[in-house]
């Protein structure tokens, strides 16, 4: 028999997770997603296109949405990339539980920027996790990993787009298979390996050029396109993107070149070529070449002075 569900989450991964279900047949009740916020949600536009009732609600802690869920008296509930905290009490309601999808190899790196910080930590290896969430953050028992590759100059975008989310949709449907089958296991995490990251943001994002370039190169990477990783350009913050390691020496941060529309920076050790970068107040990434002359920087001038 078809598993009765209810799936929360937003953006792309979820979208992809639900046509999975409903391809398996399930009869998916509900979609929770965040309140709309310019653009329908990709999940949403799915749900709507489908037939399936769309709750947006601004809180999961609301006496109202759990009373909405239990009314609904679902199998299972999956959380696929939910950026709100679903108490425990909402995840308790399922008749089978509630199954999480999280973007490490838990138990390292959980929180919810775990891509940017494998990233920025040169890790060579990262992973897709399903597992049984409880009143912690990301620390419930496990049902199914995946290990996924990090590649050299892989971003957080290409890595999450191109690597995790394929896998973690897979990992998605055939935990709930396992689910319905009664073999679904329950893990518990090596609290000796755990670690937590915060959420990736400014503070973390600056670029001190006194650093090697590996450094440097892991940093701009994982935090592309989210925060994007920043310095100080004639008196603006200036983010770059697109990082390459190279050769290249001078003092850290001086412009060595301007070439084929990137700019080759020197580090502590080493140099990086940043093909994109965008100015503050501005939406859209430029060939960073094109955007260091507009600011009337020049070969031989200093970022981050």
């Amino acid at each position: 028999m078809a598993l009765k569900l209810v799936l929360v989450g937003q953006g792309a991964f979820p979208e992809q997770v639900l046509r999975g279900l409903l391809a398996r047949g399930d009869t998916v009740q509900a979609v929770y997603c965040p309140p709309d916020a310019g653009r329908p949600d990709a999940l949403k536009q799915l749900a709507v296109a489908s037939g399936i009732a769309c709750r947006q609600p601004a809180s999961y802690r609301t006496d109202a949405v759990r009373a909405e869920i239990a009314a609904l008296a679902p199998d299972l509930m999956i959380l696929a990339d939910v950026r709100q905290i679903v108490p425990l009490a909402v995840i308790e309601l399922p008749r089978l539980g509630t199954i999480c999808f999280h973007a490490s190899l838990l138990p390292p790196y959980r929180g919810g920027s775990a891509i940017n910080w494998a990233l920025i930590n040169g890790e060579t290896e990262t992973g897709a996790t399903v597992f049984w969430p409880d009143a912690g953050i990301d620390t419930g028992p496990i049902l199914l990993q995946r290990p996924v590759p990090i590649g050299a100059d892989d971003t957080a975008g290409s890595l999450y787009f191109g690597s995790i989310l394929p896998v973690g949709v897979e990992l998605v449907l055939e935990s709930v298979a396992l689910v319905e089958a009664g073999r679904a296991p329950r893990m518990p995490q090596d609290e000796s390996r755990a670690s937590y990251q915060p959420l990736c943001r400014d503070e973390h994002a600056a670029i001190d050029w006194r650093r090697d370039a590996a450094a440097l190169h892991d940093l701009v990477r994982g935090c592309d396109p989210q925060p994007g990783a920043h310095t100080h350009a004639a008196g603006e913050h200036l983010r770059l993107y697109d990082s390459r390691r190279a050769a290249g020496e001078g003092a850290p941060g001086t412009i060595l070149a301007l070439e084929a529309g990137a700019v080759l920076v020197a580090a502590g050790a080493g140099a990086l070529r940043l093909g994109k970068a965008r100015r503050d107040g501005t939406r859209d990434k430029r060939p960073a070449a094109e955007v260091v002359a507009a600011l009337g920087l020049q070969i031989g001038d200093r970022l981050g002075a």
